[in-house]
């Protein structure tokens, strides 16, 4: 399978919250079209198979995403929860989610894009209510608005991914500092 996603945050409902990247910049939309979310679910690994997506699957996914992002900022910040961002995630948890069936080649989950949903939303409910949220880091690259679960050592990590965010950060200071060095 060829990965269209990134998947550097540490859980899959952190990383669903990111499909929307650079949120204090340029925004750049990953869920553009109904195959990105089909594509996401199953990069993801929530499901193993979906029913493709149609238009408004896309836009009660992107309104469950935004609800996410606004109550893991709200967590990680220690803020109050937005009343319409919890009663929609809650609703997109309340529906049924799809069954595990083992097959001849092993556990297999079949999912209908509601029951897909379910599956990330019931996620960040446990995510939001777990042990993990002491962990919950935003990423340090200025252009980045990942949330990510810091497990290092320390809990010194501060970007997403050192592919995706950290080597450019790295890569700019150095840069900085042998401009600002003086020639011998």
């Amino acid at each position: 399978m060829n990965l269209d996603h990134v998947f550097v945050c540490g859980d899959p409902v952190l990383d669903f919250a990111a499909t929307l990247r650079a949120r204090r910049s340029r925004r750049f939309e990953m869920f553009a079209t109904p195959d990105r979310l089909d594509a996401w679910y199953l990069e993801s690994g929530v499901v193993d198979a979906v029913v493709p997506a149609r238009r408004d699957d896309v836009e009660r996914a992107t309104a469950v995403r935004e609800s996410v992002y606004r109550l893991i900022t709200a967590r990680r910040l220690e803020e109050e929860y937005d009343p319409g961002a919890l009663a929609l995630l809650n609703s997109a948890a309340r529906t049924p989610s799809a069954v595990p069936q083992l097959t001849a080649a092993g556990r297999r989950i079949e999912a209908t894009q509601a029951e897909a949903l379910s599956a990330v939303a019931r996620r960040a409910v446990e995510l939001l209510g777990g042990p993990d949220v002491p962990l919950l880091k935003e990423c340090g690259n200025p252009e980045c608005t990942r949330v990510y679960i810091d497990r290092s050592r320390g809990m010194r990590r501060q970007w997403c991914g050192m592919e995706s965010c950290g080597n450019k950060i790295k890569a700019a200071a150095y840069r900085a500092r042998r401009k600002g060095a003086a020639p011998a």
